[in-house]
């Protein structure tokens, strides 16, 4: 009997991790390759036990959650939460639901509606891709030159691309925090550090530990409860 299956499209060393520690507790784990899996849709699941879902591909990640909890079977994270928090524009309107602070933002649905938009809020802003991740797309507006020239790129791409989320830029030492929450206990938190104004982690930011603090751990309880996430970054 399969206790948890570890559903992944690509094995990075938090999967091997997560296998190892499985293993210690004498947890039967099942590593199931995504990319490998066709779900018949009219017949009962196998057994999955509880599905930790890993996929790196969003994509990938939803369809595959909604297919198997439609089947019956439980998915951490479930599929409200990889649609909530997978995309900006939904995280922020809960975040600001649940009184979790956010950086102002707007969103236009237009080239025309973008750059007026800009012209009554000021520069410079920051322009974000409603999905998508890694700092990918993502880039600072400092004034009426530079936002039409990447508007008017976007506005040639994939639709989701043409919903412009213009965000505050908001001026802070050279790091932010990230904190990793399971229920509603923070078990890690790093400042990822860059001198450039983006500092994933993905582009060149690199980590130091992090004090947690009551007021953090409160702040995260709402950002997690906000997108009914079991597991998540914030």
């Amino acid at each position: 009997m399969t206790d948890v299956t570890i559903l992944y499209d690509s094995i990075r060393w938090e999967e091997k991790s997560l296998l190892e520690a499985g293993k210690k507790k004498n947890i039967n784990i099942q590593m199931v390759d995504c990319k490998k899996l066709a779900l018949d849709l009219e017949k009962e699941p196998e057994d999955y036990g509880v599905v930790i879902q890993r996929c790196v591909s969003y994509y990938r990640n939803l369809h595959a959650t909604a297919a198997l909890e439609g089947l019956g079977v439980k998915v951490i994270n479930c599929l409200n939460t990889g649609v909530f928090a997978g995309n900006k524009l939904f995280t922020h309107m809960l975040l600001k639901k649940f009184g979790v602070p956010t950086p102002d933002a707007t969103v236009a649905f237009s080239k025309d509606a973008a750059l007026e938009t800009l012209e009554t809020n000021g520069y410079p802003r920051v322009i974000k891709p409603t999905v998508g991740s890694w700092g990918r797309l993502i880039s600072k507006l400092n004034d009426k030159e530079s936002a039409e020239g990447i508007i008017e790129s976007r506005e040639t791409m994939y639709p989701i691309y043409q919903i412009h989320y213009l965000e505050e830029f908001v001026k802070r030492p050279p790091r932010d925090i990230r904190a990793i929450m399971v229920g509603d206990k923070i078990v890690a938190a790093i400042y990822r550090n860059s001198e450039h104004w983006k500092t994933n982690m993905s582009l060149g930011g690199t980590a130091e530990p992090c004090k947690v603090t009551q007021e953090m751990e409160e702040m995260c309880i709402k950002a997690k409860n906000a997108v009914q996430g079991d597991i998540v970054g914030v």
